[in-house]
């Protein structure tokens, strides 16, 4: 069955925000000592360890350490699943031979920012969320928890602390395809439609950058480890925070219109880490978030019982949409003129037509993307020309 996060904002009073940070603190240090266990096993007797062999030591441990019994059993247990499943992971990243693996490191309090509860030990009593060892904590549930809930995740944010409800919930029954529509993600226009239609890119980060410049220069200038220094580096964080919230807003309500009107969405598979490396583009396309992006796509689909799929790039800039005669052009290039077959269109809209051909099955070749109304969000829909980004393209 698939799995949903549901995610709400925790309004706990000043004496439960307390035991929320000393359990996180608690989880930490015992993280950094289950890590250091390791190391010093492996350094002095060769021995790897495993997470069975420090789990059954936490009775001693917790015999020892008056902290560690005010942290819930289950949140103990998962703070060494946490570390093994880091050396499992870099284990994964020796075998296939990856040049950084990545060996698993030691958490600052500024790096570690979650705990959970696995199993049990958690639940919603009369509105309010009760957490073993915590107590009942004001909780917004702004919609609904639909499925049957399996482990909890508190999550410390910059401007508070959040519940994450991961749930199970039934496995959607498929749609048939009556409607299918072709994305072609850019920088000026965020998207444009195999139907036309060009949805603006806010440019959440490139709006903020004087702001944010601002901050972080009155940052630099602040002596370590004052008092002064640590409110700035928060103004900064909820800056940065802000953004991030900003755009993830936009793709959220964009990919839920694109899912609630078509049945099968199509979109480019593109390397977006390898794009990055072009410096003159790399914080642009950051900053446009694609792969956020396509991932809400991908998961309202499927939750929505529709379709969602990634084509190969190569070509689709190039090839004409309406015969596939191959027009040669450069990025600055923004009309497709196929001189084949007198075709002349957006050059985005030519890419989107033919990414949604890549990915129609071949009975389904007529289907027809409807037609869309402008949609009602940031970033207003419109007619106009794209930056050129498809680098990967050719």
């Amino acid at each position: 069955m698939p799995e949903q996060t549901f995610k709400y904002r925790l309004y706990p009073t000043k004496e439960q925000a307390q035991k929320l940070q000393s359990t996180l603190d608690t989880c930490c240090s015992l993280y950094n000592s289950a890590l250091e266990e390791r190391r010093e096993a492996y350094r002095l007797q060769r021995v790897s360890l495993s997470y069975a062999h420090q789990a059954n030591e936490l009775p001693n441990c917790k015999a020892e350490d008056p902290e560690l019994r005010d942290v819930y059993s289950q949140v103990l247990q998962d703070t060494l699943k946490r570390l093994d499943r880091a050396f499992q992971n870099f284990f994964r990243r020796v075998k296939n031979g990856d040049k950084k693996p990545g060996f698993p490191r030691f958490k600052g309090k500024n790096r570690y920012h979650s705990f959970t509860y696995p199993q049990s030990g958690f639940g919603i009593e009369n509105g309010k969320l009760h957490l073993s060892k915590i107590g009942n904590i004001k909780i917004k549930l702004h919609r609904p928890i639909e499925g049957e809930i399996k482990t909890l995740i508190i999550t410390k944010s910059i401007d508070g602390w959040y519940a994450c409800f991961s749930v199970e919930v039934p496995t959607p029954k498929p749609k048939p395809i009556k409607t299918a529509v072709g994305i072609d993600v850019g920088l000026n226009s965020f998207v444009t439609l195999s139907t036309g239609e060009h949805i603006d890119n806010p440019k959440w980060f490139r709006n903020s950058e004087g702001r944010l410049a601002h901050h972080q220069k009155s940052l630099s200038r602040k002596k370590l480890g004052s008092q002064n220094r640590n409110k700035q580096r928060v103004k900064v964080a909820k800056l940065h925070e802000r953004v991030a919230n900003q755009r993830k807003d936009f793709h959220h309500k964009l990919s839920r219109q694109l899912v609630d009107k078509y049945d099968l969405v199509a979109y480019e598979d593109l390397n977006i880490k390898g794009m990055k490396k072009n410096h003159h583009l790399a914080k642009s396309i950051s900053d446009a978030g694609w792969g956020q992006f396509v991932a809400f796509v991908s998961y309202k689909a499927e939750y929505a019982g529709g379709i969602a799929i990634a084509v190969n790039p190569s070509g689709t800039s190039i090839n004409c949409s309406a015969c596939g005669f191959p027009v040669l052009k450069s990025l600055a290039t923004r009309v497709h003129r196929c001189p084949n077959c007198g075709l002349i269109m957006d050059r985005d809209e030519n890419a989107a037509r033919n990414i949604l051909a890549r990915a129609l099955p071949q009975e389904l070749r007529d289907v027809k993307p409807v037609e869309i109304e402008p949609l009602p969000i940031s970033g207003q829909a419109r007619s106009g020309k794209q930056e050129a980004i498809g680098l990967n393209r050719w």
